[in-house]
């Protein structure tokens, strides 16, 4: 097992399932796991004729229904990207894992609906607080101090909140070890097909 997390993962790989739950183990700690890399992942999408990355903070890993949420800012530039196009892809690496993880998928966005609030009832007040600068992500300034966090109704912060709801439709695992490297890609169609891939 590997001991550089509490998590108990195997050292090797040689049956494909194998690497499936531990991609689904490494996912579900990292929800409350900070100390993993998994913790955030880097979510890619198209702008246009543009790929555009940004790195988001894990909240939530369902694996029955098989998705990924995030929060942000809802005024953000990320939010009229996915309501054009919501083909988009998560990666991430832990190098103390050996382990890169990536997903492809869709992005639902959820805005003042039943899954946006039951998301900020679960939010810290530190969290909730980013929500209330003025302007909106991204907004070209002039002063940024004018922009620092200030107090206020924290409450009013859901007026800008957004959630990101990434449904992955397959999982691609690597793991690097000098005595044989793993890959492997699990895809969802009609129903699960996993296959080895040349590492």
């Amino acid at each position: 097992m590997n001991d550089s997390t509490t998590l108990s993962i195997p050292d090797s790989y040689d049956q494909i399932s194998e690497t499936l739950r531990t991609a689904e183990l490494i996912l579900d700690d990292a929800v409350e796991n900070a100390k993993t890399l998994f913790h955030t992942l880097v979510l890619s999408s198209h702008d246009e004729d543009k790929i555009v990355s940004r790195v988001v903070v894990l909240r939530e890993f369902n694996l029955k229904e098989r998705y990924l949420r995030f929060h942000t800012d809802a005024r953000a530039p990320k939010i009229k990207h996915f309501k054009k196009n919501s083909n988009a892809s998560l990666l991430g690496y832990d190098p103390s894992l050996k382990i890169q993880l990536k997903l492809q998928g869709n992005v639902d966005v959820h805005f003042n609906d039943d899954v946006t609030k039951s998301s900020w009832n679960e939010s810290t007040t530190r969290s909730k607080k980013c929500y209330s600068v003025e302007g909106g992500s991204s907004l070209k300034i002039e002063n940024p101090s004018e922009y620092d966090l200030k107090d206020g109704n924290i409450e009013d912060g859901y007026l800008n909140f957004a959630v990101l709801k990434f449904k992955y439709t397959s999982l691609e695992f690597l793991y690097l070890k000098s005595s044989g490297h793993r890959r492997a890609i699990h895809s969802w169609n009609e129903g699960l097909v996993s296959n080895w891939l040349v590492p």
